[in-house]
């Protein structure tokens, strides 16, 4: 019987056959993927883009999820969701990896020139992830009690679109005026200022010119020039923690 510990295994700098094969194998038994070395990268699908040689990191998912990682940022530079059908393959001397979609029709390839190491983990997780402390925490704070951002303030929508995007709380205060409420979970910069900004301009365009609109940031805490924005842009601060 073939054990966790035989099947978590990695190759150091294989060649395209002995990698082709070894891929081939872990996707089927639907391990865990990781490859790293030097590929390019090309998707074809709503759009298309295409990305040069460079060393990059790849990971393929039992559930059909690949993603493009660089030494930069947290996010893939390039990713299919789950779903997407993976194949390992040759052409010429290189390694290609090919996650394809069918609704909407989508492909993603990866052509390895080099690789330098390929890992594959049997990888089981009957655990959900159960989060705290979220936004959508502080929001239902604020909905049960409106008085925590101020006394008199009334919830009217959540997600009110605009034309800059979604507004987490709109209401009104207590004298009727229009209150745009901004919710983070935690400390936040100027870029959570600019944002309230963007929605607080979106509806002085959308109700009318003279219309009276309030913005109101609500977080654990902000930074110091972010509270100087808020000041220079007439826009208020309210710290609260999610529960």
């Amino acid at each position: 019987m073939t054990t966790q510990e035989e099947r978590d295994r990695s190759l150091q700098r294989p060649d395209p056959e002995t990698a082709r094969e070894w891929l081939a194998q872990a996707i089927d038994r639907g391990d865990m993927i990781t490859v790293f070395g030097r590929c390019t990268v090309a998707y074809e699908g709503r759009a298309s883009s295409h990305l040069g040689p460079g060393d990059r990191l790849v990971v393929l998912k039992p559930d059909g999820t690949i993603l493009v990682h660089t030494e930069e940022g947290q996010q893939p530079v390039n990713w299919q969701p789950p779903g997407c059908t993976h194949e390992a393959r040759l052409a010429a001397e290189d390694l290609e990896i090919e996650s394809v979609r069918d609704s909407p029709d989508e492909e993603l390839l990866v052509t390895f020139e080099r690789v330098r190491q390929v890992t594959a983990f049997d990888v089981t997780d009957d655990h959900e992830l159960t989060l705290s402390g979220s936004e959508e925490d502080l929001r239902r704070r604020i909905l049960d009690d409106p008085d925590l951002v101020e006394a008199g303030f009334v919830p009217l929508a959540t997600e009110r679109e605009t034309p800059a995007g979604a507004v987490d709380i709109y209401g009104e205060d207590r004298d009727g005026a229009t209150v745009v409420v901004e919710l983070k979970r935690k400390r936040v910069g100027p870029d959570a200022v600019g944002q309230l900004a963007r929605y607080v301009e979106a509806l002085k365009r959308d109700l009318h010119a003279d219309a009276d609109v309030r913005g109101i940031l609500v977080s654990p805490s902000v930074t110091d020039r972010a509270r100087e924005l808020l000041a220079k842009k007439g826009l208020e601060y309210v710290a609260l923690t999610p529960p």
